[in-house]
């Protein structure tokens, strides 16, 4: 295979005042930039080609010429976070933005796809990218009749816009975007689906009012119907969008259950794909945080069987997730909701876990035993709550932990013992939890 022109040849090309040879010099550089393996971009920095590249953007007399230096541009900006501020600073944005309105689809389309990458960098390109007043040319581009591809790279463009924080984009251009992600959510194509739900995703991560703008556009039905997609490109993002909203307000939070998530959330808790399982143990975690009508819903719609099965069968990293969804439901229960939670069958994989090598969740578990105890006892329930618990071990269990090297745990485990299991109530010497009198 030849190698392709040497970079001098390729500096000296494009320096000619020979439109030809310019445009036969930058081919060569976006053919070089192109490469799958270590393409040449730091090279192409050095040697001085992005001032060039940026003033053929402008040559609307060639538009194979914009193409290319479009073209080589973006793979430059592909690169490292210096190689896409090398094209910033370059000057591209704003050349870019105006090849939106060329009237050559693949020009426009390789404009899209540069202004792209440049905004998925992080906040500060993003932003000038929005003030330089690319959204509305960005949207017009969408009412046209475009081929599917140059869609689907608008959708891209347009969730790179939505992304990043610190700070999060503004106001202004969150309302610009928001029709026509509503808009695209009702497409057909896989790629435009999953993209509109990650811009969806961004702009529901963080405050209340960024969800509201969201939720206000009426996209939770469709949300709720897109998190039972069997493509997981779709779903992982419909469900973080969904598992978003529901951090937000009581109301924003029975919005969704209104649109029918807590019915879906069954289906994706017993999903095959444990990072679907771990998503949807934290949504539901994020309900369990509500209101005792939100965790009422939790019950009538049958979500303590799969949630108890992941406690006990499921990846370390979802029962984390399944540990906090029990101690958020039990900490806002009502009386009867926790003698629901209590003969669920939730002790024994609870108390299977005070061996977990994660210190946190021991503490969180012994916090939550303490605490069904301490309730049990006010409704009269803690002899029958103590009988379960001797019946899953779960007594023993506390006492093995009472020599842990972890002084926080080893006093949660003496306070219960003491507490709850004390000689006169159950047998067990104070003095000596581990020694039966």
């Amino acid at each position: 295979m030849k190698d392709g022109p040497p970079v001098e040849h390729i500096i000296k090309g494009v320096n000619s005042s020979d439109p030809i040879l310019c445009l036969l010099a930058t081919q060569a550089a976006r053919k070089l930039l192109s490469q799958e393996k270590n393409p040449p971009l730091k090279l192409m920095i050095e040697a001085g080609l992005i001032p060039k590249l940026v003033e053929f953007l402008k040559a609307t007399s060639f538009p194979n010429l914009q193409f290319e230096a479009a073209w080589a541009l973006t793979n430059i900006a592909s690169g490292t976070s210096e190689q896409t501020e090398a094209v910033v600073k370059g000057g591209a944005i704003q050349p870019l933005i105006e090849l939106l309105s060329s009237p050559h689809l693949t020009v426009c389309e390789q404009a899209v796809w540069a202004l792209g990458n440049i905004a998925g960098d992080g906040p500060e390109f993003r932003d000038s990218i929005i003030s330089s007043n690319a959204i509305p040319r960005l949207l017009n581009l969408i009412s046209t009749n475009i081929p599917i591809t140059f869609l689907r790279n608008i959708t891209w463009t347009l969730s790179n816009l939505c992304r990043n924080k610190n700070p999060y984009p503004s106001e202004q251009a969150v309302m610009q975007i928001l029709p026509a992600l509503s808009q695209l959510l009702q497409h057909y194509d896989n790629e435009i689906l999953s993209d509109t739900c990650w811009a969806l995703s961004y702009l529901t991560e963080g405050h209340n009012d960024r969800i509201q703008y969201v939720v206000a556009m009426g996209v939770l039905p469709r949300l709720v119907e897109l998190m039972t997609s069997s493509e997981l490109v779709i779903l992982t993002p419909s469900l973080r969008t969904v598992g978003n909203i529901v951090t937000g307000t009581e109301q924003q939070t029975q919005m969704a259950i209104d649109a029918g998530m807590l019915k879906v959330l069954g289906q994706l808790l017993r999903h095959p794909r444990s990072s679907i399982q771990k998503e949807a143990a934290w949504a539901m975690s994020n309900v369990a945080a509500g209101p005792k009508h939100h965790i009422q819903q939790l019950i009538v719609c049958n979500l303590l069987p799969p949630l108890i099965d992941l406690l006990q069968n499921g990846e370390f990293k979802i029962q984390k997730e399944a540990v906090w969804t029990v101690a958020n439901f039990a900490t806002g229960a009502s009386h009867s909701q926790l003698v629901t939670l209590f003969y669920s069958g939730v002790l024994g994989p609870l108390l299977n876990l005070l061996t977990a090598p994660d210190m946190k969740i021991i503490v969180i578990i012994l916090d939550i035993i303490s605490y069904f105890l301490q309730e049990a006892d006010k409704l009269n329930e803690k002899e029958k709550l103590c009988i379960l618990m001797e019946e899953v071990g779960g007594i023993e269990k506390i006492e093995s932990l009472l020599l842990h090297q972890n002084c926080q745990i080893s006093q949660s485990a003496l306070s219960i013992i003491e507490k709850h299991f004390g000689e006169e109530e159950d047998g067990i010497n104070p003095s000596n939890p581990g020694l039966r009198v």
